[in-house]
C-alpha cells in the first residue's frame, strides 16, 4: 500500500494555495528547490501528474484529489487541536462554504447566525457549478442544485427555492402586450451571467428557442432584482425577493400560474467536524422554515 507522507501532502497544498513554488517555499519556510522534491516525490509515489506547472499552478483532476485530502486533514487537526484545548489564541475555527447568490440573498445569513463562535470564507457561485468547488477541495461544503454526491462527501435535500417570470408594468405593457410565446423571446431580458440559464430556459418551456438575445448582464442577486424593477428587461426572480415588489405594484407577474423550483442539496465532506456538523444543522434547520417545497 503507498503511503503519502503528509509533509508533501501539505506542501502539495501550500503550491496550490500560494500559486507558484517559489510562493509555497516561503510560507512554509524551506528552499523552493524543496518544495519542488517534495512534489515530485508525491508524483512518484502516486504514479500521477498532480500539478500543471501554469501560472498561477492549478491541480490536475489527481492533484484536486490530494488537496482535497490535505484540506480534509488539516480541518481534523484543527478540531482535535481545539477538543485537546491547544488552539493556539487567535486562531479562529474557519469553514470554507460554497453557496449561489439568490440563497446568498435570502435566506442562507440566517443559517450562520444559527452558529457561534465560527469563522465563514463564502464563495459565491452558481448553484450547478459549486459542487466543482468541493471536487476541487477549495470549500468544506456547498448548497449546489446537484443530489449526486461529490466523492468524500455526504448529501442532503434542502428544499425548493421558486422563482416566479416578472417584469416592471411598464416594461410589459411595452414589450408583452400580444400573446406571451410570441413577445417574450424578442423582449429585452435580464440575466445574471454567462452561466445563468434560468430565462432560456422558461422561453424553451412557452416552445420557443431561448430568450432574446438583447440581454443585461448583472452578477448580483440585488442588483439583477433593482435592473427587473427598473424595467431593463424581464426575468426570473425568487419568490422571496417578488414578492415584496409584486404587492407594492414595482412588479408584475408575467404568467399568474407558471415558476421554475429549483432544488438545492447540502453537500459537506464526510468528517467528523464539530464545526461542519454545527453548521449542517443550522442550514438544515433554516431551510426547513424558508424554502418551499418542506
Amino acid at each position: 500500500m503507498t503511503e503519502l507522507p503528509l509533509e508533501q501532502v501539505r506542501t502539495l497544498l501550500a503550491v496550490v494555495d500560494e500559486g507558484t513554488f517559489d510562493a509555497a517555499a516561503a510560507a512554509l519556510h524551506v528552499t523552493p528547490s524543496a518544495v519542488s522534491q517534495r512534489v515530485k516525490a508525491l508524483e512518484q509515489r502516486t504514479g500521477r501528474v498532480l500539478l500543471q506547472r501554469t501560472k498561477p499552478v492549478r491541480p490536475t483532476q489527481s492533484g484536486a484529489v490530494l488537496v482535497r485530502y490535505a484540506r480534509q486533514l488539516a480541518r481534523l487537526e484543527r478540531d482535535a487541536r481545539g477538543e485537546l484545548g491547544l488552539s493556539g489564541a487567535g486562531e479562529p475555527t474557519r469553514v470554507s462554504v460554497a453557496v449561489n447568490a439568490d440563497s446568498l440573498a435570502t435566506w442562507f445569513l440566517g443559517a450562520l447566525t444559527r452558529v457561534r463562535g465560527l469563522c465563514f470564507e463564502l464563495h459565491r457561485e452558481d448553484e450547478a457549478h459549486t459542487a466543482a468547488l468541493l471536487r476541487e477541495g477549495r470549500v468544506m461544503a456547498a448548497v449546489t442544485s446537484s443530489p449526486e454526491p461529490v466523492p468524500g462527501c455526504s448529501v442532503r435535500p434542502l428544499g425548493r427555492m421558486r422563482y416566479l417570470p416578472v417584469a416592471a408594468p411598464e416594461f410589459a405593457a411595452s414589450h408583452l402586450a400580444g400573446p406571451l410565446p410570441e413577445a417574450l423571446p424578442e423582449a429585452p431580458v435580464v440575466v445574471f451571467d454567462r452561466k445563468d440559464d434560468f430565462q432560456d430556459g422558461f422561453v424553451r418551456r412557452l416552445g420557443r428557442g431561448s430568450a432574446s438575445p438583447l440581454r443585461h448582464y448583472v452578477p448580483t442577486s440585488e442588483g439583477f432584482v433593482d435592473a427587473i424593477a427598473a424595467g431593463l428587461g424581464w426575468g426570473m426572480v425568487p419568490q422571496a425577493q417578488a414578492e415584496p415588489l409584486l404587492a407594492g405594484g414595482r412588479l408584475v407577474r408575467l404568467v399568474p400560474d407558471e415558476w421554475t423550483d429549483v432544488t438545492l442539496y447540502w453537500q459537506q465532506w464526510k468528517l467528523d467536524s464539530p464545526a461542519l456538523a454545527a453548521l449542517a444543522d443550522a442550514v438544515a434547520v433554516t431551510a426547513a422554515q424558508e424554502l418551499r417545497g418542506h
